[in-house]
């Protein structure tokens, strides 16, 4: 039976892989918790490691807070940046495929096309360029690895952009949301459903790849659609706002362009809407 470690599994990826690992009884899942498992720590990679071979390892563990990482650029860099390159090390030894998650905040936003893997990197923030050094730092010790650079991250799990429109929905709330920036909403149960695909198949085309739902939005756009599904547009007054101010600077176009996952890894790329659509009303049928 093939064994696949998930870290970071409380995080909303890695509740999403937990809830598509009861579809794959084949496999023998692991999964671990950042307080269960610091892969900022070697010794306990090695220690685990050497008490039970993996197969695969999907690294969900990663320091997300945008804001905050500017503060925290230490912190940052050492979830990111440092503890990806042990993680790359300790599976290499172990001959473990790697599958490892990156961001489209590693561009600086001033393109008008969608961005492949071969364009120039040059991130904005210190999230970004946290992520950025921790995808160099994995080429440089692995060679059994998977990045998939996505966007704009939601589900039903966790806190996201998603979950808050409709909690805010629920209060009434008044809503004043940018259309400052430009990119591709991804519903995370895609991005999971994916990488299981690739594992259950034994796809090895590894490297780098972007990954989003098709098509683009502001997240003025993605707001007003997620409250046109859940037909709440009646109450809650949305309003679209220029100013958005942050701490840290954010790309203002960052779509990514899919085109080598449709053709390496012969993925069919949902549309960002009907993505929405399917995970709001499945959400409300598992309430039921």
């Amino acid at each position: 039976m093939k064994t696949i470690l998930v870290t970071g599994a409380s995080g909303q990826l890695g509740r999403c892989f937990a809830k598509l690992s009861s579809h794959y009884p084949e496999f023998d899942f692991l999964f671990t918790s950042s307080s269960e498992l610091d892969i900022s720590k070697k010794c306990e990679l090695h220690q685990l490691f050497g008490a039970k071979h993996f197969d695969y390892c999907i690294n969900c563990a990663a320091y997300t807070n945008v804001e905050k990482a500017e503060s925290e650029e230490e912190k940052a860099y050492q979830v990111n940046a440092e503890a990806v390159k042990n993680l790359g090390e300790v599976c290499q030894s172990f001959q473990t495929m790697l599958f490892h998650f990156s961001t489209d905040y590693v561009f600086n936003g001033k393109a008008d096309v969608p961005y492949s893997e071969k364009d120039k990197t040059d991130p904005l923030n210190i999230y970004g360029a946290s992520k950025l050094k921790g995808e160099e730092n994995l080429k440089k010790v692995a060679d059994k690895y998977f990045i998939f650079r996505t966007s704009w991250l939601y589900s039903e799990f966790g806190h996201n952009f998603f979950r808050t429109i409709l909690k805010k929905a629920e209060e009434r709330a008044n809503l004043k949301i940018t259309t400052a920036q430009v990119g591709t909403p991804t519903n995370a149960n895609d991005l999971a459903r994916l990488v299981m695909q690739l594992i259950a198949s034994e796809n090895n085309e590894v490297g780098l790849y972007h990954f989003s739902n098709e098509g683009e939005a502001t997240w003025y756009g993605f707001a007003e659609e997620i409250l046109k599904i859940s037909e709440s547009t009646e109450k809650v007054e949305l309003e679209k706002s220029n100013d958005y101010k942050t701490v840290a600077e954010r790309p203002s176009y960052s779509v990514l362009n899919k085109q080598k996952v449709r053709e390496n890894l012969g993925f069919e790329v949902p549309d960002w809407k009907e993505s929405l659509k399917g995970l709001y009303f499945s959400a409300i049928a598992a309430k039921e």
